[in-house]
């Protein structure tokens, strides 16, 4: 998975702030928001999932469940 870049965050900020104005977006700057809008929602699933991937649950038995994807 590639992660998204602080250029391409600063680029969805900068297509957000222009959809606000008056002007708006013209349609190859709406599909390149929502690209970079999908690209960025993915990246942060993958961090959250890498996090997740190392937790470990401490069970009141003792034992220790690892936090894994089944």
């Amino acid at each position: 998975m590639e992660s998204i870049t602080k250029a391409e965050i600063d680029r969805i900020n900068e297509l957000y702030h222009k959809s606000q104005s008056e002007t708006g977006l013209t349609p190859a700057e709406a599909e390149e928001r929502d690209m970079l809008r999908r690209k960025y929602i993915a990246s942060v699933r993958a961090n959250l999932r890498g996090q997740l991937d190392n937790v470990d649950i401490k069970n009141e038995d003792g034992s220790i469940t690892p936090l894994k994807k089944k």
